[in-house]
């Protein structure tokens, strides 16, 4: 694919994000690797008017070649990747029942959501949880890292979703089932309600391993 149609493919799916209201503001934001480096959404942009020709070109080494300034954020990319050579693009939102999720007491650490549907479990399978750091601090970064290499998916706490997929569109399906799956506990949470059971997820497991 050329660098134009990453671009555009970049800035069609940070639309489409942001028209589904999984975004708002200038918060969220999206990474493609590339064989020589990446490509980000810039620092202070709205996911719903990135300009193809602003999107941060990334050397190797964290050179910025060309576009503005990368996401403030670009470390937490740089994080999973690291531990996730097979991924291709991630996705990190501050999406609104995602993040009440991780602001919620009680929560299970090593897997915050319960198996509510099949559809969680091939996606997004277990979540952990990470600990609260100030936006920025280099902590942040290192507990992704803890967890990057066995979840594609990471839970920021009081703060949002990691997710590392095989491509930009697994990377954006998959944190749009997280957030319908948020939304979903969050409607339950207070109800008897039936999840899958230790047998019923193991079998989606053996069958969908994870892959990104």
């Amino acid at each position: 694919m050329s660098d134009s149609k990453q671009r555009e493919q970049i800035t069609s799916f940070a639309r489409a994000i942001f028209d589904r209201g999984l975004t708002h503001g200038s918060t969220g934001n999206i990474s493609l690797r590339l064989d020589d480096g990446w490509l980000m959404t810039p620092t202070g942009s709205s996911m719903g008017a990135i300009d193809p020709a602003k999107i941060s070109r990334i050397a190797p080494d964290g050179t910025l070649l060309s576009g503005d300034p990368p996401t403030k954020e670009a470390f937490l990319h740089m994080a999973m990747y690291g531990e996730r050579p097979r991924a291709r693009a991630i996705v990190h939102l501050h999406s609104t029942h995602s993040v009440a999720v991780s602001c919620l007491c009680g929560l299970d650490h090593n897997n915050v959501l319960p198996a509510m549907t099949a559809y969680q479990v091939m996606r997004v399978g277990k979540l952990p949880l990470v600990p609260y750091f100030p936006p920025g601090d280099p902590e942040l970064a290192e507990a992704v890292r803890h967890l990057a290499a066995r979840h594609h998916c990471v839970l920021l706490a009081n703060h949002g979703p990691v997710v590392a997929g095989s491509s930009l569109e697994d990377a954006v399906h998959t944190v749009e089932e997280l957030e319908a799956s948020a939304r979903l506990y969050l409607l339950l949470k207070d109800q008897d309600y039936r999840p899958l059971d230790a047998e019923q997820v193991s079998r989606l497991e053996a069958k969908f391993p994870a892959k990104s």
